[in-house]
């Protein structure tokens, strides 16, 4: 991942991949840092409707809250909106043959999944951002 934001300036936590490597699993490494993806239906907060704020698992950045945690049946954890604008970075995704919106920690760089529009979910933004799980830390309310 890259150590700088897409205007060019550095995240708040800049550690060197080695450092991200002592401080995540081997799976959260994959996702959060190789803009992998979990396994759909496998998640730890797919159907979880706890309430509280759910933060980068990276770095402890909060990123949405369970307000806007929605049932998409799409197999990740969805969103209609993150805490602020500000919390999540959207970056251009033009990877697998697609065109897609990549959602990062705006603290860290790291990447929690992608957000799509105009699918026709019944919710204020007509969005859904669809995160990996492994990406996220609930912190009950």
């Amino acid at each position: 991942m890259p150590s700088n934001r897409k205007d060019g300036s550095a995240y708040d936590v800049a550690l060197t991949e080695q450092q991200w490597r002592e401080k995540l699993t081997p799976a959260e490494y994959q996702v959060l840092r190789e803009a992998g993806t979990e396994a759909p239906f496998q998640g730890e907060y797919t159907d979880t409707a706890a309430r509280g704020v759910y933060s980068c698992r990276a770095c402890g950045h909060e990123l949405f809250s369970s307000d806007t945690k929605f049932e998409s049946h799409c197999g990740w954890p969805s969103f209609w909106s993150p805490l602020a604008g500000d919390n999540v970075e959207l970056i251009e995704d033009r990877s697998m043959f697609m065109r897609r919106i990549e959602v990062r920690c705006a603290h860290c760089g790291s990447h929690l999944g992608h957000v799509f529009e105009g699918e026709g979910y019944d919710n204020p933004t007509d969005q859904r951002f669809c995160i990996n799980s492994i990406s996220l830390r609930h912190e009950p309310a």
